[in-house]
């Protein structure tokens, strides 16, 4: 018999993002940036969609751990996320590393990120804890999954996503029975194991753990004492439960969130310099694959005051004009042509130039007669007059990062050693 519910389970609850991870396969990208806060859409950051996930969802009480090179991401969540309201019992906390079990230790891994913030979290004294991954783009909804924990009785519950079997030897991969209760945990296994009637397919964790809290922080404890353990969900926590406990999959296509004219259900990870590329890219779509203007699930960010998008000149050969195309508040595209791209605050485009399928990030400067293609300009470069990019790999790879499919990123400092 199914459990009726008073009120939503999500009002007991309490995300714990992780969002302290280095991001190395973004290369530059993560250079001055923790990975969550690399910048994605237009005008959000990466860790928004964990958080704006759990607030939709129904959560107000929310806790985010960073770690490398936090300042970015930290400022941002201070002037995007400050809405929070103590005397509604709603609390957003930051929790830096800042070594307060030991004058020695930082977070070690996943599970040591939440073990040292222990009495935070039991000051808020949630019921349930919804562990969340903050460097992933996807819309869900965690209620869903805090009711099916409840009514499998699971330990801990891992949400999976549906993935070509031989597509997740990168993942941790559930093996589970009929009813999908986790017989087994591999990390990143080789030969992937298939799901029972569907064996070319396989589950694979989205990094999504939702757990009792008081039986959450017994297994913290117990890990944190195992002198062999790397303090790991994946790697420790989620294989100790399926081998001593109950552990429960929990696929994300009972939970994500589709507007009306979304096809799929849209999960990316977004850790490399293609993956990032083709996952804002695919926002330029005439019907794109994630929907940011959904209404009824927003993704929450910061709010700039900026002036709005200006197009100017009207002439052959120096017409301001945008096909297929996000272009962000505060940029001003100048006798200049955006095609497939996307253009984040603040950019400015001289005349002459154009971007085709281009990631601009903020207070980028494009001078003009540029010509870029198949490029993503970090935050404030700004391209010499002239520039031509992606028509010379060769040359490209020779300046720039240029990825394995040929996308190139360009940094301040790649700009300034160039010889023109």
């Amino acid at each position: 018999m199914r459990e009726t519910y008073s009120q939503p389970l999500a009002r007991d609850a309490m995300a714990y993002v992780l969002a302290g991870g280095r991001g190395s396969r973004l290369l530059e990208l993560t250079d001055r940036r923790a990975k969550p806060a690399v910048y994605f859409g237009g005008v959000s950051r990466i860790v928004d969609f964990a958080l704006s996930n759990a607030i939709n969802s129904g959560i107000r009480r929310i806790g985010v751990a960073t770690q490398y090179k936090a300042h970015s991401l930290i400022r941002h969540m201070q002037r995007a996320w400050n809405f929070m309201r103590p005397e509604r019992n709603e609390s957003f906390d930051i929790l830096p590393a800042s070594q307060r079990v030991s004058e020695s230790q930082w977070y070690e891994g996943t599970a040591d990120a939440v073990f040292q913030n222990i009495d935070i979290i039991q000051a808020h004294a949630p019921r349930y804890m919804i562990i969340l991954a903050g460097d992933h783009v996807y819309k869900m909804d965690y209620e869903l999954m805090l009711r099916q924990h409840v009514e499998s009785g699971a330990d801990v519950t891992v949400g999976c996503l549906v993935v070509p079997r031989m597509e997740a030897t990168g993942f941790g991969v559930m093996h589970v029975d009929k009813t999908d209760r986790i017989t087994a945990f591999v990390e990143k296994p080789a030969d992937p194991p298939g799901i029972p009637g569907q064996e070319e397919m396989a589950l694979a964790s989205m990094g999504i753990y939702v757990f009792e809290t008081e039986f959450l922080f017994d297994q913290l404890r117990r890990d944190a004492d195992d002198p062999d353990s790397k303090r790991d969900f994946g790697g420790d926590i989620i294989p100790w439960i399926v081998k001593n406990g109950k552990a429960q999959a929990h696929r994300f296509t009972d939970s994500c969130i589709r507007a009306a004219d979304e096809i799929e259900e849209y999960w990316r990870d977004v850790g490399t310099l293609d993956a990032y590329f083709e996952a804002n890219l695919d926002l330029t779509d005439t019907v794109p694959k994630l929907n940011l203007y959904d209404r009824d699930w927003p993704i929450w960010t910061d709010q700039i005051v900026a002036a709005p998008a200006k197009f100017v000149h009207d002439e052959e050969g120096r017409r301001g004009m945008a096909v297929s195309s996000l272009v962000s508040q505060d940029c001003i595209v100048s006798g200049s042509l955006v095609r497939n791209s996307l253009l984040f605050t603040g950019v400015k485009m001289g005349s002459f130039s154009s971007v085709e399928r281009g990631v601009i990030l903020p207070y980028c400067n494009i001078g003009r007669g540029a010509r870029l293609t198949n490029v993503i300009l970090d935050s404030g470069v700004r391209i010499p007059e002239g520039l031509v990019v992606g028509e010379d790999p060769e040359l490209d790879a020779r300046r720039f990062r240029r990825s394995e499919k040929g996308v190139c990123l360009i940094t301040r400092p790649m700009i300034e050693k160039l010889d023109l």
